[in-house]
């Protein structure tokens, strides 16, 4: 007789399993450079910025992918395309290195793009996703929001959704100079140290006006519930849809819940916070980190005065 085989216990399904990446900005705050490339494909270090956060959908589990693009935003549907006669040109030379790097973007998830017509803000582009979303939960990933790739507050995020259900939200804590600058959330605890309940959501309040510190940023899971309040929203701020207001709406329910996230995140659309990416991710990179760190020490020594200035440092 056969001994019976102890049971492995089965993981439940993950309820959420679509993220929508809205990528139809205009990226004003960096032209001239995006005047013909979107914001979206602008390199950090060797990969535009729009891969990480498709592959943190992937690394969470994520495996369906809309992009809300617009006009001239061609370059990013390319990008997770196949590109055959490149990859035939690496094959034929046996360069596998190059030729997984140029793969990877079209392996990482089923990505599908659907356009919005008009830049109506945030909310109007995740109500474009209606019809590709349906009655299911999703995430949405702003495309120029960074959060490091050893960091798991989207997964965390999908963990609350699953136990609490509702909508959920990223918070991080910022300075009060900086509260006009984002939604901000009026919250109270739940028990859960990272976890907090929404009452309140205000977009871009006057330092005096912010209900908190804690500021919204890109990362939601929402519940479908969201797209009948944003059919009926009224353009706020700015004359655009916001999606802030409709989580408003959704949170006097109760059924919006904040993740408080204290670990690295990268805002690639403004011009600093962009450079510092891109050092702080070459710095982490194993083929690229100790030439360049060993760079970067040389070079700021040289602009704090603390060793004579050299004519060769770019060498």
């Amino acid at each position: 007789m056969i001994a019976p085989q102890p049971s492995t216990p089965v993981t439940p399904a993950r309820a959420v399993r679509k993220a929508v990446v809205p990528a139809a900005g205009l990226g004003t705050r960096f032209l001239p450079a995006t005047k013909a490339t979107p914001k979206e494909m602008l390199p950090v270090v060797d990969k535009p910025a729009i891969q990480y956060v498709v592959e943190e959908a992937s690394a969470a589990g994520l495996d369906d992918v809309l992009m809300v693009t617009g006009r001239h935003k061609r370059a990013i549907e390319d990008h997770f395309d196949h590109a055959f006669e490149l990859e035939q040109t690496l094959a034929a030379k046996g360069d596998t290195v190059r030729l997984d790097a140029v793969r990877d973007p079209a392996r990482l998830a089923s990505i599908h793009h659907i356009r919005q017509g008009e830049p109506l803000g945030l909310g109007h582009a995740v109500l474009c996703a209606h019809r590709h979303v349906g009655d299911q939960p999703f995430a949405v990933l702003l495309g120029d929001d960074l959060i490091d790739p050893r960091e798991t507050l989207l997964s965390r995020m999908l963990d609350i959704r699953d136990r609490r259900l509702g909508s959920v939200v990223a918070l991080m804590e910022v300075p009060p100079e900086q509260t006009h600058l984002y939604g901000c959330a009026a919250v109270e605890p739940t028990g859960e140290e990272d976890v907090v309940r929404v009452t309140g959501l205000v977009e871009k309040p006057a330092r005096q006006d912010a209900p908190s510190r804690y500021a919204v940023i890109g990362r939601y899971v929402l519940d479908p519930a969201v797209f009948g309040v944003l059919q009926r929203t009224p353009p706020g701020r700015g004359g655009e849809i916001q999606l802030t207001d409709a989580l408003q709406e959704l949170a006097t329910s109760g059924t919006v819940h904040g993740v408080v996230f204290k670990g690295l995140r990268y805002d690639t659309g403004d011009k600093a916070d962009y450079l510092r990416t891109v050092v702080r991710l070459a710095c982490d990179r194993p083929d690229l980190g100790p030439e360049f760190t060993a760079w970067l020490k040389a070079f700021v020594a040289d602009l704090d005065g603390s060793r004579p200035a050299r004519r060769d440092i770019a060498a």
